[in-house]
């Protein structure tokens, strides 16, 4: 009986190691399907979205370091956008997207198509994000952006 009762409970512990592992945000699939989250957030400014999944110390490095930004200064900027219903870009279309994970930490690579609102101007961005996951959500804790010059782009 006593066999019966720790087998009982060595299988009930493998399960719940099993069901912990699956329920891990941090995997190749969920990453790409959050990272192209952030990237619909960014077109629809979509600031509950950026409230509920961006690190508080998150850091956004743009172009050589030409500017910086926070959650807060995202924030404050997408809103400034939604008050005065101008939209900066019409889309946001990501390529060649790759994902490392180490830990408790993933990196999300690629490059993003983005078209203007003006329709006309396209600009090509290489990114690197990286999400952290604390207790099962994963968050967007930095983002380094480049753009690619035109005459690459092609």
């Amino acid at each position: 009986m006593k066999k019966g009762i720790w087998a009982l409970a060595i299988i009930m512990i493998c399960s719940m190691f099993k069901i912990a592992a699956q329920e891990r945000c941090l995997t190749s699939q969920n990453l790409k399907k959050l990272d192209e989250s952030w990237e619909n957030a960014l077109l629809e400014l979509n600031l509950d979205f950026i409230k509920n999944n961006v690190s508080d110390d998150f850091i956004w490095i743009h172009n050589h370091a030409s500017r910086i930004d926070n959650k807060e200064s995202i924030i404050k900027s997408g809103q400034k956008f939604l008050d005065s219903n101008i939209r900066n870009s019409k889309s946001r279309i990501q390529k060649e997207v790759k994902v490392i994970i180490s830990g408790n930490t993933g990196v999300v690579t690629g490059f993003t198509e983005v078209i203007r609102s003006n329709g006309t101007t396209r600009m090509t961005f290489n990114f690197m994000r990286t999400y952290a996951e604390v207790d099962g959500k994963c968050y967007l804790i930095a983002n380094h952006t480049m753009a690619i010059p035109a005459k690459e782009n092609n």
